[in-house]
């Protein structure tokens, strides 16, 4: 099959909230005041995507928007360089809505999921899984059911795309032994050290990765935030340490690492490589609020490889 796209995206799309800047760690029962306020389009789906594409990636997304603000979602999808002709306009929910109260170092997310709800009702739709066949890499950024999860990964692999999934923080789906098997057909799963840990029992990263590989997982993204990222990939395990930013907030900076090393991986780069520009731009995205607006140019992203070179 002909590939018209570097990438699809597909996944939970948000407009985010994010406030900073509190003097104290807001408690229950109490009213805390932000220095800071920014509006932006948040969710796995965007964060990806904008970096792709901002990257120089021809990349396309696939999600679900409510009424209420898809013409400031859409322009700003824009914006960023995405095809959004398979963003689907829900009639009667809202969009998903993310309030992320966040510091330099943490941030906590108040999520309502809203009109992401059907997404896996859109993805059942024979065009949209062709729009996903014609890519040559699918960035899957929702925690579909796993049997579904693994019908559809086997679907995309019968027309040559690489599929990868992160699906967040998304407990019970972590929790399910049927996800494991599932992912035992992607090509990739980048998961967060809280998420790997919840999914292993394991704390220690390399004891993370191993186990991921006892259970038939292929490769292994694993982002540990300020103690960089490690790799499992082929048998053997890559570690990467972070680099250093003026970090504002870092909202978003873990689907930002998804593109840096998906843009790597499409280069076909080592492994060493596709983390470290994982680790660049996860970085590079914390320079502002909210998960898009400081994400790295290709320029920046080469300049950082340099540097280590």
């Amino acid at each position: 099959m002909q590939k018209e796209w570097d990438v699809v995206v597909v996944g939970d799309i948000f407009t985010d909230l994010v406030m900073s800047g509190f003097v104290s760690w807001p408690q229950i029962g109490g009213e805390y005041f932000p220095q800071h306020f920014h509006r932006e389009v948040g969710g796995g789906m965007a964060a990806t995507g904008c970096g792709l594409a901002r990257l120089g990636a021809k990349c396309a997304v696939i999600g679900v928007v409510g009424q209420n603000d898809n013409v400031w979602i859409k322009e700003r999808l824009i914006r960023c360089g995405l095809n959004i002709d398979n963003l689907m306009i829900h009639q009667r929910e809202s969009t998903g809505l993310t309030v992320s109260i966040t510091s330099a170092k943490d941030r906590s997310l108040l999520t309502y999921d809203g009109a992401n709800r059907r997404l896996p009702e859109l993805i059942a739709e024979d065009g949209v899984r062709s729009i996903m066949a014609r890519s040559k890499f699918v960035h899957i950024a929702y925690a579909f059911e796993p049997n579904a999860l693994a019908r559809l990964s086997d679907e995309l692999k019968f027309h040559g795309c690489y599929v990868s999934v992160d699906v967040g923080w998304r407990e019970a789906w972590l929790r399910n032994d049927d996800s494991l098997k599932a992912l035992r057909n992607i090509e990739l799963f980048m998961p967060n050290e809280r998420e790997a840990s919840t999914m292993t029992g394991q704390d220690d990263p390399e004891k993370i990765l191993r186990v991921f590989q006892d259970k038939g997982l292929h490769a292994v993204a694993l982002k540990l935030g300020e103690r960089g990222s490690a790799l499992l990939w082929k048998g053997s395990l890559y570690f990467s340490e972070a680099i250093k930013a003026d970090t504002v907030d870092t909202t978003g900076a873990g689907d930002c690492f998804n593109a840096g090393f998906i843009y790597a991986w499409l280069l076909e780069m080592t492994p060493e490589t596709c983390l470290h520009s994982g680790n660049i731009c996860g970085a590079l995205s914390t320079r502002a609020l909210g998960g898009i607006s400081a994400f790295p140019t290709r320029k920046e992203l080469l300049e950082h490889q340099a540097l280590r070179s």
